[in-house]
């Protein structure tokens, strides 16, 4: 199995994104070329229907399983705001313990690896063996937390780069 990060967006460093729908920064084909290159040609793809991957996974291939649970992490009300904005007394908590403290009309991210683990139940029962998925930078730590065995507070261990490539076994 095959996760891949979406690459750059387009906002500004220090920006809170999560399920917002922002695009990607241009130029992106050298990019996406180079990361088709780097998956099986009959590869099936699963997608998070966010913009920042649909169009990576359009580019991948003309068959795409647009799947919502593999969208990032809901930052509820500080979608888009800079993570300097964020008022201190909803953000010290969530940093101290961001697996078990949900964003204020978000989720935590026990949230959001609790989506990963149905995901992963259902590919399960999938005939598929060649498989990509194109995603976020948490759904990628959930993913490798759950292969690696990783206590969820560990998730950050894990360095997802934009346009990234990771092969797992399942």
């Amino acid at each position: 199995m095959y996760l891949v990060r979406h690459t750059e967006t387009v906002c500004d460093k220090g920006i809170c994104y999560g399920q917002a729908d922002v695009d990607i920064r241009e130029p992106y084909l050298t990019i996406f070329e180079e990361i088709k290159k780097q998956l099986p040609s009959d590869v099936i793809v699963y997608s998070s229907p966010l913009l920042r991957c649909k169009k990576m996974a359009e580019f991948i291939s003309n068959a795409i399983i647009f799947d919502e649970r593999l969208m990032e992490m809901n930052f509820g009300n500080w979608e888009l705001k800079n993570w300097d904005e964020i008022p201190t007394e909803e953000i010290n908590p969530w940093m101290k313990n961001f697996v078990e403290v949900q964003v204020p009309n978000g989720e935590s991210f026990q949230e959001l690896y609790a989506r990963i683990l149905d995901f992963i139940q259902d590919l399960k029962v999938t005939s598929h063996s060649k498989i990509a998925i194109v995603t976020h930078a948490g759904v990628i730590r959930s993913f490798l937390c759950y292969e690696q065995q990783l206590p969820l507070q560990n998730a950050f261990s894990n360095n997802v780069h934009y346009g990234e490539v990771i092969k797992i076994q399942m």
